[in-house]
C-alpha cells in the first residue's frame, strides 16, 4: 500500500504506525461514532474541495456528545486538520473523509461511562460508490432502529450493524440496496443513505421523526430543488406502497451522492429508468461540488493554495 497519513491521538501520522488494542471497546461493543465526508477534486481547477466540512464536524460533535463521548475539538479545528491531512496525503482525486470518536478504554464494562474518548480521521479516494446510477432495491425484513433503541441521528458505529443485516439480505436476493421501514412500517431510509420520491410534482422524503439520519446531502438536495427547481418539498410520512407508484425514487447520501432507484421489490419505477428530477438535481449537485456554482460556493473549502 502507498504510503497514507492519518490523524491519530492528537497528530498527523503514519497509518502503518498507528493500533488499537483489541480490548479497546470500540473493538468488543462498537461504542463509537463517526462521519461520512467527501472532497471532491476538480481537475481543470486542480483544487480538491471539502463538501461542507463545517455541518458535518457540527453533526459528528452532536453524535459525540449524545453518547457522553465529548472530545478536545471545536469544529473549525477539526476542519483545519482535515485539510491539513488531505494536503499531508496530496490527493489529487474525489476523496473519501472517515472520522471516527471513539471509546479507547480498555475496561471489560460496556460502558460510556469514562472520559476515554478519542479521534481518528482517516481518508481514501472514492469513485462512485453504489458502482452504477440506476438500483434496483428491496424493503428489508429487518426493520430500523429507532431513536429510543439507538438513535439514528448518532451515527453510532455499533448502529449499522442493523444497516449490514439490511444489506445483506437483499444483496444476497440479488438486488442493489435495501429500504427500511420503522417499527410501524412507514417508509424510513436506505442502510446508509436517505429516500426521496417525486409525486405529482413535489419532491417527498421522509421526516426526522421517522427515525432517519439528518443527511447532510438530503438538506443539499432539498434546496436545490426548491431554490432550482422551484418545486415544493413535502417532509411527512411515506407508505410502503408510495414507492411502487412513484413517478421518481432515488436515494442521497455522502457515498451514495444522488442515485436513481428504478425498480422496488420487483415492481419499477416510472419508466424504469433514472427520471428528469433525479437527472437535474444530480447534475446540479455534482456541478455545486467542484466549484461551478457561485452562489453555494460556501460548502466548499479548497484544499491547496492557489
Amino acid at each position: 500500500m502507498e504510503q497514507s497519513f492519518v490523524f491519530f491521538n492528537g497528530e498527523i501520522v503514519d497509518e502503518k504506525d498507528v493500533s488499537i488494542s483489541i480490548r479497546s471497546k470500540v473493538v468488543n461493543y462498537g461504542l463509537g461514532c463517526f462521519e461520512g465526508i467527501r472532497a471532491y477534486w476538480d481537475d481543470e481547477k486542480g483544487q480538491l474541495y471539502g463538501f461542507r466540512l463545517k455541518e458535518h464536524y457540527e453533526r459528528l460533535l452532536e453524535s459525540a456528545k449524545a453518547l457522553n463521548m465529548d472530545i478536545p475539538y471545536t469544529v473549525q479545528e477539526l476542519c483545519d486538520v482535515t485539510v491539513e491531512l488531505l494536503r499531508k496525503n496530496n490527493f489529487k482525486t474525489t476523496t473519501y473523509i472517515r472520522p471516527v470518536v471513539y471509546k479507547g478504554s480498555e475496561s471489560l464494562m460496556p460502558t460510556l461511562f469514562d472520559d476515554d474518548n478519542r479521534l481518528m480521521i482517516y481518508c481514501q479516494p472514492m469513485g462512485k460508490y453504489a458502482g452504477k446510477s440506476e438500483l434496483r432495491v428491496a424493503v428489508s425484513s429487518w426493520r430500523r432502529i429507532t431513536d429510543t433503541m439507538l438513535p439514528p441521528r448518532t451515527k453510532s458505529t455499533g448502529a449499522y450493524l442493523n444497516s449490514a443485516l439490511a444489506s445483506l439480505e437483499v444483496l444476497q436476493n440479488g438486488y442493489d440496496e435495501a429500504i427500511f421501514l420503522t417499527h410501524d412500517g412507514r417508509v424510513c431510509e436506505g442502510p446508509g443513505e436517505n429516500v426521496f420520491l417525486v409525486k405529482k410534482g413535489k419532491l417527498v422524503t421522509p421526516p426526522l421523526s421517522d427515525d432517519i439520519l439528518e443527511g447532510i446531502t438530503r438538506d443539499t438536495v432539498m434546496t436545490l430543488a426548491r431554490e432550482e427547481l422551484g418545486m415544493e418539498v413535502v417532509e411527512r410520512s411515506v407508505s410502503r406502497t408510495e414507492l411502487y407508484n412513484a413517478q421518481e425514487v432515488f436515494f442521497s447520501g455522502t457515498a451514495m451522492e444522488v442515485t436513481a432507484v428504478v425498480e422496488v421489490d420487483n415492481r419499477k419505477v416510472g419508466d424504469g429508468h433514472e427520471g428528469p428530477v433525479c437527472k437535474k438535481l444530480k447534475d446540479m449537485f455534482f456541478n455545486i461540488t467542484t466549484g461551478g456554482n457561485e452562489k453555494y460556493r460556501e460548502y466548499l473549502t479548497p484544499v491547496y493554495d492557489k
